[in-house]
């Protein structure tokens, strides 16, 4: 626990929030009522946990504070693998198992994200030591606590209900008598039942994952590669061999296997007809990996206990045998976690998140003069606006109708067509707030509003200035009477680009 929130502190705060982080700012930062109405809408399936950090966040609005409740449920997760560790398999595993999960890139990435998944891997690894001690020490009344922390997991993320199957499957291997299984159902049905209201709603919101596409095997190799304590060289492979002999270890195997391998199948397999699949939906499972490894390694460090040379054995028994095992579990993940340590630096830089709307507002605030107009395209673009007002406070949303809050929307009612073309023919300059994809010429949006900001743009205004970071592009357009330059021609000027330009239209922040 203390490797795990050591990580999860180093480098938590990177000078800005990206699209999904500032969903969760702005939103939990409204009043009860107000979250309450947007979930009507959309989002549904993140309530409780906007609750949860409205909580949070009325303590101090600070994009470090977003991040601490999930640097807290990495740090409990890390020692629930631990304990699950020593209960099924010994100390020794227990304490690689925890160290494991902790030093995962994957599970560092999670950890420093204003979002529900580090939560939900807590509640579910949590509940799987509560499936474990019910079995082991059997009465009705131990299945009550496995069943409240699984429905409230389910409820930070319906998505966690898949770990029923792996459970079921666990509780096969074991052949656990027919009291166990009755006591198991009659949780895992009050689980299901609490989870139907929230089900129901969550489909008719479907279309927020209208983005993601149907999977493939690449998608199958990226998420073993993110389960591994490193994703490619020694390490990885290193690990899946120690995940083989793991399986040797029937009872750590038993829970390990179905945690690491059914929630992640069941989605994939579904995602085939419908596509819901995304890695960060099954974080849960990465538990599973940590505990197979471990349990591999256990299993090595005591053949190696003993050794044959020249015909004698030789063994190291007691103490002796537990210090050196010790010692080279130690030194094995101190050099995994340093052989890591790049993937580890660069995933706490703000350039590694799919954009960074801080810099948006600090570019903004330097370019825009007071009452300028502002238009953003697409509407999402908004949250640059929502989650650091400052750089937008001297301007004008000319296209806004309604803000957020009021609306019950996640960025806000834009006005009509007829209006927007109004408003725009009162003023002779605009500023443009525009994702990369919103300027190709192939892109076309469905939304007529966003078509009228595009179609007034090009016939009755030109570009007099650029500016260019990342994806995201800010243009000073002036009416074509008034401009001083020839139609079409701007003058650029272009900011170090973290990363290369993305062709296609990246998925909408408030995503599930």
């Amino acid at each position: 626990m203390a490797v795990m929130l050591t990580a999860g502190l180093w480098g938590l705060d990177r000078g800005g929030m990206w699209g999904d982080e500032s969903v969760t700012f702005q939103v939990a930062r409204r009043t009860v009522p107000q979250i309450w109405r947007l979930l009507h809408d959309v989002d549904a399936v993140h309530g409780l946990y906007y609750l949860v950090m409205h909580a949070v966040l009325a303590v101090h609005p600070d994009e470090v504070v977003l991040r601490l409740p999930s640097v807290a449920a990495a740090t409990a997760t890390a020692g629930l693998v631990a304990a699950l560790g020593v209960r099924l398999a010994g100390p020794r595993v227990g304490l690689w198992a925890g160290v494991l999960y902790a030093i995962t890139p994957m599970t560092g990435h999670y950890a420093q994200e204003g979002r529900s998944y580090a939560l939900v891997a807590a509640g579910v690894t949590a509940a799987t030591l509560l499936l474990v001690r019910a079995v082991d020490e059997g009465g009705t009344r131990a299945w009550w606590p496995y069943g409240t922390v699984l429905a409230v997991s389910c409820l930070l993320h319906e998505f966690a209900v898949l770990v029923l199957c792996a459970h079921a499957l666990t509780l096969a291997l074991w052949r656990v008598p027919r009291a166990v299984w009755w006591g198991w159902g009659r949780a895992a049905g009050t689980v299901v039942v609490v989870l139907l209201p929230l089900v129901w709603v969550s489909q008719g919101q479907a279309g927020q994952v209208a983005w993601l596409v149907t999977p493939g095997w690449d998608r199958v190799e990226r998420l073993a590669r993110n389960f591994a304590p490193g994703p490619d060289g020694a390490v990885f492979w290193v690990a899946l061999l120690l995940m083989a002999v793991g399986l040797r270890a029937r009872r750590t195997a038993a829970v390990a296997l179905p945690l690491l391998l059914v929630p992640p199948g069941v989605l994939l397999t579904a995602s085939q007809v419908r596509p819901l699949y995304h890695d960060r939906y099954v974080l849960y499972a990465l538990a599973g990996a940590s505990l197979l490894v471990a349990a591999g390694a256990g299993r090595v460090a005591a053949a190696l206990g003993r050794v044959r040379f020249d015909g004698r054995r030789m063994r190291i028994r007691g103490r002796h045998a537990h210090a050196l095992a010790g010692c080279a579990g130690v030194l094995a993940l101190t050099a995994t976690f340093l052989h890591q340590l790049p993937v580890h630096r660069q995933d706490r830089s703000a350039a590694h998140r799919p954009d960074n709307l801080a810099v948006v507002s600090a570019l903004a605030v330097r370019q825009m003069r007071p009452g300028d107009p502002v238009l953003f395209v697409p509407s999402v673009g908004r949250l640059a606006a929502l989650a650091y007002p400052k750089g937008f406070a001297r301007v004008r949303d000319i296209a806004l109708r309604e803000s957020a809050p009021r609306s019950g929307t996640l960025w806000g009612r834009e006005a009509t067509p007829r209006e927007l073309r109004q408003r725009l023919a009162s003023v002779d300059r605009v500023w443009l707030v525009a994702e990369r994809y919103a300027l190709e010429p192939g892109w076309s949006p469905a939304d007529p509003v966003e078509r009228t900001k595009l179609a007034v743009l090009a016939s009755d205004f030109t570009v007099r200035e650029e500016h260019v970071r990342d994806d995201v592009v800010l243009r000073l357009h002036v009416r074509r009477r008034s401009a001083e330059v020839p139609p079409g021609a701007a003058t650029t000027a272009r900011l170090p680009a973290s990363r290369p330009a993305t062709p296609q239209a990246p998925p909408r922040p408030g995503r599930w």
